[in-house]
């Protein structure tokens, strides 16, 4: 099928009131645990990288296995860049063949903020590319980028409207309480917040920090506008515990073949649980 533009599927989520789950890859393991997993649930899904991965593993390799799964696949997979600051890292992501964009200038000015979305949506468009955008500080860690309690903010409502009518972006990311990496307690979410945005925004909403979150809180929050949810840690963990327990098993073990095989399986695992969570495989596309 090759690549798609993931827009024209999270707006039929937003209309049929799910999500499409958007998963966080760093191998050739990762990404084919993705996508047999959304095969295997018939859903549409977004494979995303952040700039510590591309810059770990090389964003032409990534790029071609990602295409190379695209094209061999009969689900509809898009590539996204996740947590962008820099024009370079985005234009090198478009020019390799990345369908959509986030750029990440929620820790600048508000009107810096504006200024540089807005040019990146002005390239990102006239190469047919998507643009995801972010407004409030999500708090946690996100590849070598740390937002403290104390600096995380919330997305304000009407700041929200107004950055996405100056910035055209087509995708907004909102603070409403998750946070990247682990969470130490219940994570709690404000949905009246979440409300009052989706009610003063048509662009469909994006909920960063979805690891961990329950599954009922989740639901709330698509049925409140979200219709992206991002999925980072929440496969870490189980590749990490599955290649822990064979050597465990195992020692003498050797075959890469073997522990990272077990290790795709395991993040299979959770890739399923999560679409059927967000609902994108009852998307009707």
């Amino acid at each position: 099928m090759g690549l798609v533009n993931p827009l024209q599927y999270i707006k039929l989520a937003k209309k049929q009131e799910v999500a499409v789950a958007a998963f966080n890859v760093h191998n050739l393991e990762t990404v084919q645990a993705v996508v047999e997993g959304a095969e295997a649930e018939g859903a549409p899904v977004i494979i995303q990288t952040t700039p510590g991965t591309l810059q770990h593993a090389g964003i032409s390799y990534i790029a071609a296995i990602v295409k190379t799964a695209a094209e061999k696949s009969n689900i509809p997979i898009a590539l996204h860049l996740d947590h962008a600051s820099s024009f370079e890292i985005i234009i090198q992501a478009i020019r390799n063949g990345y369908t959509s964009v986030m750029f990440d200038g929620s820790k600048l000015p508000y009107k810096e903020n504006v200024v540089l979305t807005r040019e990146i949506v002005k390239i990102a468009h006239a190469a047919g590319v998507v643009v995801e955008g972010e407004l409030g500080k999500i708090g946690g860690t996100e590849d070598d980028v740390t937002v403290s309690e104390a600096e995380a903010s919330f997305t304000v409502p009407e700041e929200a409207r107004e950055y996405v009518e100056s910035t055209g972006i087509d995708s907004l990311a909102v603070a409403i309480g998750t946070a990247h990496g682990v969470y130490r307690g219940k994570p709690k979410l404000d949905f009246e917040r979440l409300n009052a945005i989706n009610n003063i925004v048509e662009i469909p909403l994006v909920l960063h920090g979805a690891s961990g979150i329950p599954d009922d809180s989740i639901s709330r929050a698509i049925k409140g506008g979200i219709t992206k949810i991002n999925i980072a840690t929440e496969l870490k963990i189980p590749m990490a515990r599955a290649i822990r327990e064979c050597f465990d098993e195992n020692p003498e073990e050797n075959d890469p073949r073997h522990y990272l095989g077990l290790a795709k399986e395991a993040v299979k695992k959770v890739v399923r649980e999560k679409i059927e969570v967000a609902g994108a495989n009852k998307l009707k596309y």
